[in-house]
């Protein structure tokens, strides 16, 4: 592959210097600034929110506050933009669903400044529809659950799911709104078996008609990959031992492992549909077939981004030499059995299994015998995404941020318990 010209250099000439722009997005972003700090490659990291923790990491050069693609998605569109047309700035990283789908729908407006390794953008839709992604699944050779859109159920005397059709919904996806709309819309309902659920209520909250999906017992795991036009040039494989609740939901604690019938579904599945970038394909491993069964497609850097640096697959590493058309190093292989942790998520999960309601087919653990679990595991494992001995800052600001949003929301459950004034009082 030629060098790309960018303002009359090629990327391999530009200076060493070079920056990264970061999107703010949870404990992925500290880990990327981390991992690309250490090797002397300091990153912007942007955010609608201005002192967000990764902005305090000495790895962090600048802080730009951005607006956020919720409110205008076309204004974010254009500051990113702003800082790609830099001539300090090599790529951009899709930290969230927001930044993957600029960078490829406006895929050309951005080649004229920096390269962002990112599906071509027909695949990406494909990724982010679900209908289309079983289908496509299928085709490929990959295992699926039974899927139907929610208006085409006629039998709900099943263990059922129901989730969005869409992962994001853009005037692409919803053809009557504005180019400036996005919407991440809510996550999975479950269905009780035999109770049909409300269906417009349904479709009210999640702005689209969703899919229901039949319920599969198992264990969760990922196919993380770098994938440069069709090919992979980096692989690793997480396994999921908790949820931010018992149902599931997003990783709050998972070790790296290997499994050769895992590589072969992942890299299937992202061969069929010419993968370019970074994804993570989530599998549910069936507890009685023992197979794979597709979930998803994250298309961009994963939540649990931490626990593949740790174990020596630098993902952000990796994707910014990519980006400058630099050969993926050749010892690029990972540990198996290094796990990390979400401290926010191990409390989650513990609080779900007092306070959470799902259907009985979602089994309830022990609050005893999930708390040893956890404490024996972070006893285990002592690995955090936010805390660093090199680079403390981020992690003393997050605790701080916590103190803070505790503080208000105790504050105003107070104020709202607080008798009110009558009309003649408030006078």
């Amino acid at each position: 592959m030629a060098d790309k010209e960018i303002r009359g250099q090629t990327v391999a000439d530009r200076a060493t210097n070079e920056l990264a722009v970061v999107p703010t997005v949870g404990e992925s972003t500290i880990t990327c600034v981390r991992s690309l700090g250490r090797r002397e490659i300091p990153s912007i990291v942007v955010s609608p929110s201005p002192n967000v923790p990764p902005s305090n990491s000495r790895y962090c050069r600048e802080s730009v506050v951005v607006p956020s693609p919720e409110e205008s998605l076309l204004e974010y569109k254009e500051a990113l933009l702003s800082l790609a047309s830099r001539p300090d700035v090599r790529t951009i990283i899709p930290m969230q669903e927001a930044d993957v789908y600029v960078l490829s729908r406006f895929r050309s407006e951005f080649e004229d400044h920096v390269t962002t390794p990112c599906p071509p953008h027909e695949s990406l839709r494909i990724s982010q529809d679900r209908v289309r992604l079983v289908r496509e699944a299928q085709a490929a050779g990959v295992q699926t659950p039974e899927t139907e859109l929610l208006t085409d159920v006629d039998d709900w005397n099943r263990e059922l799911i129901v989730k969005p059709r869409h992962s994001i919904l853009t005037s692409e996806s919803l053809e009557s709104t504005s180019p400036e709309y996005f919407v991440e819309p809510p996550s999975t309902e479950y269905i009780v078996p035999g109770d049909e659920p409300d269906q417009e209520a349904i479709r009210a909250n999640m702005d689209h008609i969703p899919i229901v999906q039949e319920y599969v017992s198992g264990t969760e795991y990922s196919f993380w990959a770098l994938y440069d036009r069709g090919t992979a040039v980096a692989t690793c494989h997480k396994h999921q031992l908790r949820g931010d609740s018992y149902a599931g939901g997003v990783s709050s604690y998972r070790e790296t492992t290997y499994d050769p019938e895992l590589e072969s579904v992942g890299r299937a599945l992202l061969d069929h549909l010419d993968w370019h970038g970074l994804a993570a394909v989530q599998f549910l491993k069936d507890d009685e077939s023992d197979e794979y069964t597709l979930l998803e497609i994250n298309p961009r850097v994963w939540v649990s981004m931490s626990c593949a640096v740790e174990a020596g697959a630098d993902f952000p590493f990796y994707y910014w030499r990519l980006a400058g058309d630099e050969p993926i190093p050749a010892d690029s292989q990972y540990k198996l059995g290094v796990g990390t942790h979400d401290v926010n998520g191990e409390i989650e999960y513990l609080r779900s299994i007092v306070t959470g309601a799902f259907p009985d087919y979602v089994e309830r653990p022990s609050l005893a015998t999930a708390s040893w679990e956890v404490a024996r595991a972070l006893y285990a494992q002592p690995n955090f995404a936010y805390v660093a001995l090199d680079d403390p800052s981020p992690a003393v600001l997050g605790v701080a941020n916590n103190v803070v949003n505790i503080a208000r929301n105790v504050g105003e459950s107070v104020s709202d318990r607080l008798p009110r004034p009558s009309a003649r009082q408030a006078r």
